[in-house]
């Protein structure tokens, strides 16, 4: 049984959310929550939850205050965020701070369950709106880095590595602890990364990897 937090401050879309997961079998709504930080009180007060689903805007506490927050309360917990928000830098920013998935409120009911048991099975996802949008950008928009191939630069085993890991959103803390190194090491070497492919940013380091076929 799938046990899930709902965190959505809009009554009608947190009912309707509410009413469609109830309808399968292997799903469960542990709690509610209209706020970030309701949803934080229900976890700290007993209630089980493998799967936390939240909205980015809410009151008190944002669905990034959250996600940063449950990954110290149930670092174990999954948590999958439902918004409007469709801008790229909101999708990065949360599996920055430590999202499992991203989905726009747009999803049709059969993507959302399908989402929701794929993140609870330990892998990542992102809407296919989005992914979609975002593939399509990186193929029309030009970029000299990514049109250079990596010839003369070589990467260690341990490099790429990393690279993989940083690609599927993990933070340098959790690539520490997956690689039992400090989080000092990873930076190090994310930097270095970043200096020896001439990247702008990690999210330039990780489209160079990708379109030079160094990580899949």
């Amino acid at each position: 049984m799938i046990q899930i937090i709902l965190a959505e401050d809009h009554n009608i879309v947190r009912n309707g959310i509410r009413s469609l997961l109830e309808k399968e079998p292997d799903f469960e709504v542990a709690g509610e929550a209209v706020n970030g930080r309701q949803a934080l009180e229900l976890l700290e007060n007993g209630t089980a939850a493998q799967v936390v689903l939240a909205d980015m805007n809410m009151p008190e506490l944002s669905g990034i205050e959250l996600i940063a927050k449950l990954k110290q309360l149930a670092p174990s917990c999954k948590v999958i965020v439902l918004s409007a928000l469709d801008h790229e830098k909101y999708v990065v920013q949360a599996f920055q701070t430590g999202a499992n998935g991203y989905l726009l409120k747009s999803v049709n009911p059969e993507e959302l369950i399908f989402a929701i048991r794929h993140i609870y099975a330990g892998s990542q996802y992102v809407c296919s709106e989005l992914t979609s949008r975002f593939l399509n950008r990186l193929l029309s928009v030009p970029d000299a880095l990514t049109s250079e191939l990596a010839d003369g630069i070589d990467f260690s085993s341990r490099e790429v590595e990393i690279l993989g890991l940083i690609a599927e959103g993990y933070t340098n803390q959790e690539i520490a602890d997956k690689l039992f190194t400090s989080k000092r090491t990873i930076e190090g070497h994310r930097q270095a990364l970043i200096e020896k492919t001439g990247a702008r940013n990690t999210a330039a380091l990780v489209r160079f990897a990708i379109m030079n076929g160094i990580i899949n």
